[in-house]
């Protein structure tokens, strides 16, 4: 391999990686916590997750939702609610405001509070208030460091760059100088019986080399996520002559509408009969006169597989109606609907899940042991040199 490459990736790594290594151990860290979230969650507080008591029908659409509204502080007015197909599931309704100037994790959120409701009784299981969630702090410093949506998104979007930067350049410092039968061991094998030094060496070359895919399909997500520019470069240049779908608008009438309740029922029925053989629905109340009820059903444990559906706030009518299998939504949106599972290996199944899950604990191990590599190289001192001293003979 060329020497000059193979100088310039590991000047590259080095020093990228001692600028954004604990940056990229936090997240790493976080993003293995927060890998089995759902799981975690419903283990550990079953109590608000689930019903006791499963009936035949469930109250109506909107009575949940004046009964969510009714728990909450300060007359504040939910947002969003999710519910699954599962029949022990409670629903959990959400109230959101956030202050995207805000420089801390505390004063980006305004507020936050999900509510938890028996859709049999309209019982209140538990209303939380969501910024004290453990598993909510960790998402926030998984994507912000709990510094704000300005300098935290930035801060983390950069690293993320900057750790793909470092994949590549780890691969080309990976590739050996010499191809022998030694090199090809050592490229995909850690070699416990040496120093530990050498374990070490081995630690970061080899578990970096398994990790780079899941890592670098990981990074890209991020970045698809952080740099709006590049996820709208890449969904234009995929779609290509594709039509962008126009957001569905709901239509004010001249008079003011008092039918609200059955048009609210109306929607919550039509995504319930749409549940029957799916998973999970979310369902985001309209924000403003020409917003819509926006319907998101899931069919199961990827996100990316769904239906999407907007209804009119003043009639109830569907407006739009839009499916994962879709064969006109064109290869970038197509693409950028599968973001959240290529960025939690959900894409993959379970088994891409645990992969990524391992990815992650290789990730939070790399800046570390490459750090130890660092030290250990500085504290080298060079061999000196053996004089020869000549002896005069008479």
């Amino acid at each position: 391999m060329n020497s000059i490459l193979r100088k310039t990736a590991y000047q590259l790594h080095l020093w990228l990686g001692l600028t954004s290594g604990l940056i990229v151990v936090i997240m790493a860290v976080t993003g293995c916590i927060l890998a089995f979230e759902k799981e975690l969650k419903h283990a550990i507080h079953p109590e608000k997750y689930f019903v006791k008591t499963i009936k035949k029908e469930k109250l109506q659409f909107s009575d949940l939702k004046l009964k969510a509204e009714q728990a909450l502080p300060d007359s504040l007015k939910v947002s969003r609610v999710e519910i699954s197909s599962d029949p022990s599931r409670s629903y959990a309704f959400r109230s959101l405001k956030m202050d995207k100037e805000a420089l801390t994790y505390w004063g980006s959120y305004i507020h936050y509070y999900r509510v938890y409701v028996d859709p049999y009784t309209g019982k209140v299981l538990e209303v939380e208030n969501a910024k004290n969630d453990f598993f909510e702090i960790v998402m926030d410093l998984h994507r912000r460091l709990l510094l704000g949506e300005k300098i935290g998104k930035t801060i983390t979007g950069y690293s993320t760059l900057i750790l793909a930067i470092m994949l590549f350049s780890g691969l080309v410092i990976w590739f050996p100088r010499k191809m022998n039968k030694n090199a090809l061991k050592g490229m995909f094998f850690i070699k416990t019986s040496a120093k530990w030094k050498r374990v070490n060496y081995d630690m970061h070359n080899v578990l970096g080399f398994y990790a780079v895919i899941p890592l670098c399909l990981i990074s890209y997500a991020a970045l698809i996520w952080n740099f709006e520019d590049v996820d709208q470069w890449v969904k234009k240049t995929l779609n290509g002559k594709t039509k962008t779908e126009q957001k569905a608008k709901s239509i004010i009438p001249s008079e003011e509408s008092s039918d609200k309740k059955n048009i609210l029922n109306m929607v919550g029925n039509r995504v319930e009969q749409s549940l029957a053989d799916k998973k999970s629905a979310l369902i985001s109340f309209p924000k403003t006169e020409e917003g819509t009820y926006y319907a998101e059903v899931t069919y199961g444990n990827k996100q990316y597989q769904n239906e999407q559906f907007s209804f009119d706030q003043y009639s109830g009518k569907l407006l739009k109606h839009q499916s994962y299998k879709d064969k006109n939504i064109g290869y970038g949106t197509a693409l950028r609907e599968r973001n959240y599972d290529l960025h939690t290996g959900s894409i993959f199944g379970m088994t891409g899940r645990i992969l990524y899950l391992f990815a992650g604990m290789i990730a939070a191990s790399l800046p570390i042991t490459g750090f130890i590599i660092y030290l250990n190289r500085k504290k080298k001192k060079p061999k000196k040199k053996k004089v020869k001293v000549l002896i005069p003979t008479n």
